[in-house]
This record gives C-alpha cells, sequence and structure tokens, in this order.
C-alpha cells in the first residue's frame, strides 16, 4: 500500500496490485521472496546494519545515498515497494541534506527505457511507465489523490566504507511536494529489503510525548537485532488465491490478529473480521508508514460502542479529527484513559501488543485527545491497518525468511 507522506498522519496507504554496528554477511536462500527483474539488481550479500530514525507522525531514518554519500531522509514505510527520494535538480530551493544530487555521484545511473520494469502493463505502478526523452518515466498515485513521479535510476546505499549495496532501482522524484523521501520496506520484488537482500529489519519505536512534541529517536536494525532472543512471533498469513481477491494487498505484510481486549474485557468479535474475505476485506496489515490503526466497520463498531458505555459521557459529539478519528474527547486523557482502561491487542501463538491505559489517547491539539483507532471504510478502504501510534515501545522485526513478525515491548528511549 502507499500513501502521501503529509497525510501518513491521518491516512492509510491505498496502493494494490499493491554509531553504526557491523557483521558478518551471509546469503539469502535461492528462490526467496518475489522475483526481481532481469538485470535489475545483481546478487549481493546480506547486511547487518544499526541506526536510528526520527518519530512524528512517522518514522524518518535518514540513510547514505551515492558516491560519495548523500544522507538523505526517507520515511521507513512497511506499506509502500518502490524507494524514492527527492531529486536537487528540479527542486532547486530544496535543501542540500533533504534531495539527491544526481551530479554529486558516480554511482548515479539512469535505468535505461529497454529496462523491464519501463515496459507497459508493469504491476508495480499504479500508471504504466513510459520513455520519455530517453528516461524511464514512473508515477506513484497515493491514498489522498497526490502525485509523486519522476525517473527510475539506480543507486547505492553506502552504510558503511566497507557495507555498500549493490545499484538499487528507485525513484528519482521531480515533482511532489514532500521534502522526505520513502524506504519502501513491504514484500515486493521492488522493495529495499527485497533488492538488497535483507533477511530481516526491525525497529524499536519511541514514545511519541509533550506539547509542543520533542520528536524522540528510534532504533533501526537491518538484518540482526541482539534483542531477538526476548520476540515472540506471528506467522504471517498468505493466500494462494490472491488472483480473485481484488480488495487484497499481496504484498503487505498480513497478521494473524484474533482479537482486541479493553479494559479487561474481551470484544465479543468473531476472527473473522480480522481475516480478509472472497474479495479481500477484512485483510490485517501491520504498516509503519500510518500513524493511527483502523479497522473495518464490523470491529470498529465493537470498539466505539465498548469506549461509549465506559466513557460516553466524556465523548465530543459529531467531532472528527483529520475526517477518520471520532472517538475525541475534552478533558484530563489520563483520568479519560482510566475509565476506558488498557487495551490489548491479540494475535496468534500468543503474541499481543498492551497500550497502557495513560496513553490510550492521542494529543491531536487544541486540548482535544482522541482514541487512535478510525474507520477504514472512511478512508475508502476495507482493511484492518496496524499504525505506528499502536507500535509505540515495543520491537517489532520482520522475519522475510522465517516469515513472521516478531514484538517485544520495550522502553524504546533507553535505547539511543
Amino acid at each position: 500500500m502507499s500513501l502521501s507522506l503529509k497525510d501518513k498522519h491521518a491516512v492509510p496507504h491505498l496502493f494494490f496490485p499493491r554509531r553504526n554496528k557491523f557483521s558478518s554477511l551471509v546469503s539469502l536462500p535461492k528462490g526467496h521472496g518475489h522475483q526481481r527483474s532481469n538485470g535489475a539488481v545483481s546478487s549481493s550479500p546480506l547486511i547487518n546494519y544499526k541506526s536510528s530514525f526520527r518519530y512524528s507522525m512517522a518514522l524518518i531514518v535518514s540513510l547514505p545515498i551515492g558516491t560519495p554519500p548523500q544522507t538523505l531522509p526517507m520515511v521507513l514505510d512497511t506499506g509502500s515497494q518502490l524507494s524514492w527520494t527527492q531529486c536537487q535538480r528540479k527542486l532547486p530551493r530544496m535543501s542540500p541534506t533533504t534531495s539527491f544530487d544526481p551530479s554529486l555521484s558516480s554511482s548515479f545511473s539512469n535505468l535505461p527505457c529497454n529496462s523491464p520494469l519501463c515496459m507497459p502493463r508493469n504491476p508495480d505502478f499504479t500508471l504504466p511507465t513510459s520513455c520519455v526523452n530517453n528516461l524511464c518515466h514512473y508515477s506513484y498515485f497515493y491514498a489522498d489523490g497526490t502525485l509523486a513521479e519522476g525517473n527510475l535510476i539506480t543507486e547505492k546505499f553506502i552504510l558503511s566504507p566497507s557495507l555498500i549495496t549493490p545499484p538499487l532501482v528507485l525513484g528519482c522524484t521531480t515533482s511532489s511536494s514532500e521534502p522526505q523521501g520513502i524506504l519502501g520496506m513491504n514484500l515486493g520484488r521492488l522493495s529495499f529489503p527485497s533488492q538488497a537482500k535483507v533477511s530481516k529489519f526491525s525497529y524499536c519505536v519511541p514514545l511519541r510525548q509533550g506539547t509542543p512534541r520533542i520528536t524522540p529517536t528510534g532504533t533501526f536494525y537491518l538484518g540482526e537485532n541482539p534483542n531477538s532472543h526476548s520476540f515472540k512471533y506471528a506467522n504471517l498469513l498468505s493466500f494462494p488465491q490472491i488472483q480473485s481477491m481484488p480488495n487484497f494487498d499481496p504484498l503487505a505484510y498480513t497478521l494473524p490478529m484474533t482479537g482486541i481486549m479493553i479494559g479487561g474485557k474481551k470484544l465479543n468479535k468473531p476472527v473473522s473480521v480480522f481475516r480478509p474475505d472472497s474479495g479481500g476485506s477484512g485483510q490485517t496489515m501491520i504498516d509503519s508508514g500510518t500513524q493511527y490503526t483502523f479497522l473495518v466497520d464490523e470491529a470498529y463498531s465493537k470498539v466505539r460502542d465498548e469506549i461509549v458505555t465506559v466513557a460516553g459521557r466524556r465523548l465530543k459529539q459529531g467531532d472528527m479529527h483529520g475526517g477518520s478519528l471520532d472517538m475525541c474527547f475534552d478533558g484530563n486523557p489520563i483520568e479519560i484513559g482510566r475509565l476506558i482502561g488498557d487495551m490489548v491487542f491479540q494475535f496468534e501463538n500468543g503474541v499481543y501488543i498492551l497500550i497502557n491505559k495513560e496513553r490510550i489517547l492521542d494529543d491531536v491539539g487544541g486540548g482535544v485527545n482522541c482514541i487512535g483507532i478510525g474507520r477504514s471504510s472512511l478512508l475508502g478502504t476495507s482493511s484492518n491497518i496496524f499504525g505506528n501510534y499502536h507500535q509505540q515501545n515495543q520491537w517489532v522485526e520482520f522475519d522475510l525468511v522465517g516469515r513472521n513478525v516478531g514484538f517485544s515491548a520495550a522502553d524504546c528511549k533507553k535505547l539511543e
């Protein structure tokens, strides 16, 4: 799935065909993951790398791209495939620290028009790629109708002098209003993990607190995480009949969610509301690029009914924040949170995520605090989407070889 950055805090992705510590490098088994484009990316060793990211409404990691490296901010996004960065040549007012200047890199190359990625009907793009002035031009539509477009290129990530990726296919975006790029981390063949042969990656999202909010720092691993001994894993769901499921995103990390508890009470919802139906509606995915969590109508209504039962007298009536959150309150959020109680998201294999009652509400400004859960149908999607707000103070690990996602509670701020 994909989304406009300016609305990362409010709406989920809706794209369908949809310092440093280093250790030894190994190779992925043959046939793992999605096939690469013919000749687009050479083979490479697996990467083990530690970095940090800034957390506001998105996870913004800065990575060194090009030769010599230019360090560029990119939104860490498990709901997107193509990674792209702003390119300076058509954005003269952009700071060099937020946009890439191809003329300064000796490893930069434009993807040729005869590349398989530049052929019509490429399912990796929402609009057909095309050859424009001998450059492979791409366009990506996002959920709010905005567009990111530019030229496909190949470029290296120079993570350290001894840890360099092969040339990866990226978007060199020349038309977008956003300063950051996207680091696409889903299961697609063009995602960063697939191209760079990253066997697993993980991050720890720190608590975002304070008004005005101070942007905290989280921790990001490519490859092995030394904390993984404490992780509990839920196997990713897979569905071989995806061609007959038009509302299903086969490139997303689909979680086996089983239920939600509020204030010690398990809501009366069948597991089927968290599983895709014959058309793919009801898929539950984890998405670091979307801030809040969004539920299909049947699941959302149960959550809202329970919230209204215990704290309805404090609910702001008829108010909706950002066009998607309608469980909003005036007053002391700690006091209201205690009325509601802890919230627990449950998954298979005994995996669960606890949202403490003291932080069940998010400060959206103006003295208003909202439950960070919205109704996905208001956004034009029929999926359950688990956003980064409910991933705070959690290690989240994506194992692409084992096809599972690991979780472990942590004080992410203390990991700096």
